[in-house]
């Protein structure tokens, strides 16, 4: 492995109010994948623990998004245990839900299934244009506009000053990408629920939301619709983590007439990315909402290729 600096670079070197340090396109690979013809297999699957002190209503967006069905092996059903009946809808954005009452005592929700999937790298475009906000489809415009998470009135001056002076596009959201990425620190023990994109930049840390967080924000503020993007991300055809597998959070943007898939915290293309949910900020796609209380006792997710 080469120096941990080997494949980076400076953007607008020329100007230093720009200044940050991003991967170089043109060096992101995944050894043996190139010639990939056929689809790969991967296995999805949580295992969420509860303790219910009373009875309470709950629900779950823990199914995987609608646009990916077509490419399940099996089915993605929500199982708990004890049995209790279970309501799916679709919610205003288009994701996939399911609700419940848990009763008192101790809860397992849990599901596996097995996914078809490319195996290629997110798409990338280095042309794609933005587009005139007065030109943008309407149900775009709500990705413009402040959320729970991200304070776009109070970020956009800071916005325009560190971003409003490069050319419009993809270049101009990867360059955003890039600042958060080399910015912001991460760390699971910097994560906290009430951290929004102010925090974010105030403290420049944070754990992979809090990375997405302060990147939409910063598009929105130059008028890119951005959405935050929740789902399963393994560590396929990248070494793996020291962790314990997570769900993962990443962003959309809208440009040249479609939803792109970005990574502030990653700042690179991933193979096998399985989408959730899409919202303005997480508190549009948390994975479990309980109207009450109910405490975690246990939790594991799974995101694996099939092999053999």
């Amino acid at each position: 492995m080469g120096h941990p600096l080997s494949s980076i670079r400076i953007l607008n070197p020329q100007d230093i109010r720009s200044w940050f340090i991003m991967r170089e396109p043109s060096n992101v690979s995944f050894p043996g994948w190139e010639d990939r013809a056929v689809l790969m297999l991967i296995r999805l699957g949580y295992d969420i623990q509860f303790e219910i002190p009373t009875a309470v209503a709950m629900v779950g967006m823990l199914h995987v998004h609608p646009s990916r069905v077509a490419d399940l092996r099996e089915p993605d059903e929500v199982n708990i245990s004890p049995e209790v009946k279970v309501e799916s809808y679709l919610d205003s954005y288009g994701n996939r839900c399911a609700r419940w009452v848990a009763p008192e005592g101790p809860l397992r929700v849990s599901a596996s299934t097995l996914i078809d999937d490319p195996g290629t790298p997110d798409e990338v475009n280095p042309d794609a244009q933005e587009h005139p906000v007065n030109e943008l489809p309407p149900e775009t415009l709500r990705y413009l506009l402040n959320s729970r998470y991200c304070e776009v009135d109070r970020l956009s001056n800071i916005a325009v000053e560190l971003f409003g002076h490069l050319p419009p596009g993809w270049g101009r959201v990867q360059a955003i990408c890039g600042w958060v990425n080399w910015k912001v620190a991460f760390g699971y023990h910097h994560a906290r629920s009430s951290k929004t994109a102010l925090d974010v930049f105030t403290e420049r840390t944070g754990v992979c939301r809090d990375f997405q967080h302060l990147a939409v924000t910063f598009c929105r503020a130059l008028n890119i619709p951005a959405r935050y993007a929740t789902g399963y991300l393994g560590d396929i055809g990248v070494p793996k983590g020291p962790t314990p597998m997570d769900f993962s959070a990443w962003f959309e943007v809208y440009l040249q007439n479609r939803w792109w898939t970005f990574d502030a915290r990653h700042n690179h293309p991933r193979i096998g990315r399985v989408l959730m949910a899409t919202g303005r900020d997480a508190s549009d796609v948390a994975i479990t909402t309980s109207f009450g209380i109910a405490n975690l006792t246990g939790f594991t997710v799974v995101t694996e290729e099939v092999t053999g």
